[in-house]
């Protein structure tokens, strides 16, 4: 049986081996090619994932959960990197967040399938959890292998592209590329040192904590609210929220690209979670808590869009690969701190509602440093 505080640390484990690859990854990944890097992530990240169903004591856990963070180091931070390839500011939040819808749609598609599997799934003698594991596991491996055989590395290698709309998106990539480059060149490591990114690392803290709170423990949250709730029926509550961000995700992200703005489309859903988290460990009663869960949904799922569109305002080539993979790996631990204090106090506690209120303020000092961003990143020193 694995305690609360245990299930916090694994939960978080993950992000210390995921923050350690990521800049090498996403630089490698500009080098060599989105084809056949991301093919690499998806076949080595499945396996890993899948081998877990093997395990046999905490400590294997652990380390295959690290495992895991390395093998998939660099495919969040690498797939905005190459949407950077094929889409104009005016663009980007719309283009980062359909594909993010991919995080809702795995909640209300994953949730009632993973409900059904830990219930009635026990083959072979193993227990419905190593299934859980394995099965789920196997998606990524496949989806690695169609990865390098259909995905363009850039536009130029896009064969179901005719010749001039190829050389349309590289002209107009190539300008906002000058642009950039006019008001400052940043290096490797000039973007890595530089106060904008980590400003934007700071802010990223604050989302991913609220984020992993909702998809690591918002489940838990729902089976606290009765007994009698089984796995699949979990599953089903935990596609409300979902649904609700899905939507919320699309708008949001239109909204920011029609305004050409991204701060309040960032430090308003901010806001917004952190109000549900507050109200989330004083509300007990089942319908308020799906209703606030639905809230926390439509926020996190909300600002992703718009804050990933602000680093490629001021970064280009192999700064933008590692400014943003610095602000994904750092800004990753996040995920780990929230989700591991909320098991922490649980275990003290014995309340898993009770840590709600301190990722609530880690939201809310998100909100205060977005709205300090410039209307605009620019490449001034600042």
């Amino acid at each position: 049986m694995i305690t609360s505080q245990q299930y916090g640390l694994l939960s978080g484990i993950f992000f210390f081996g995921y923050a350690l690859f990521e800049i090498p990854s996403n630089l490698l990944l500009h080098r060599i090619g989105a084809r056949i890097w991301m093919a690499r992530i998806l076949i080595m990240w499945g396996a890993v994932a899948a081998l877990t169903g093997f395990v046999y004591t905490v400590h294997q856990l652990y380390l295959m959960r690290f495992l895991l963070g390395l093998a998939e180091a660099g495919y969040f931070p690498g797939i905005v990197l190459y949407l950077t390839y094929w889409f104009p500011q005016r663009e980007q939040a719309r283009a980062i967040a359909l594909l993010l819808t991919g995080f809702p749609v795995t909640m209300i598609l994953g949730a009632p399938v993973s409900g059904l599997i830990l219930d009635h799934v026990h083959w072979l003698g193993l227990s419905s959890w190593r299934w859980l594991l394995i099965l789920e596991g196997l998606p990524a491996i496949i989806l690695g292998f169609l990865t390098y055989l259909v995905l363009p590395s850039r536009p130029a290698d896009a064969k179901f592209l005719g010749t001039d709309e190829r050389e349309a998106i590289q002209a107009e990539m190539g300008r906002e590329e000058q642009q950039k480059l006019k008001e400052r060149h940043y290096s490797v490591l000039q973007a890595i040192a530089s106060p904008r990114v980590w400003h934007l690392v700071l802010i990223y803290l604050g989302m991913t904590a609220g984020t992993y709170t909702l998809t690591l423990w918002g489940p838990q949250l729902v089976k606290s609210l009765s007994s009698l709730y089984s796995n699949s029926f979990v599953g089903l509550l935990v596609t409300i929220p979902s649904m609700t961000g899905l939507i919320a995700m699309i708008f949001v992200a239109r909204s920011s690209d029609r305004m050409m703005e991204r701060r309040y489309h960032v430090a308003i859903p901010a806001v917004l979670g952190a109000a549900a988290l507050f109200l989330l460990s004083t509300a007990p009663a089942p319908f308020y808590s799906i209703i606030l869960l639905s809230v926390l949904a439509l926020a996190v799922c909300s600002y992703y869009g718009p804050f990933w569109a602000i680093p490629s305002e001021f970064l280009t080539g192999f700064s933008a690969a590692a400014g943003i993979a610095l602000i994904n790996s750092v800004g990753n631990l996040g995920a780990f701190a929230g989700p591991y204090a909320i098991g922490a106090i649980a275990a003290r506690t014995g309340n898993i509602r009770s840590g709600l209120p301190g990722v609530g303020v880690s939201l809310l000092i998100c909100a205060t440093l977005v709205v300090l961003l410039p209307r605009k990143a620019r490449a001034a020193t600042s």
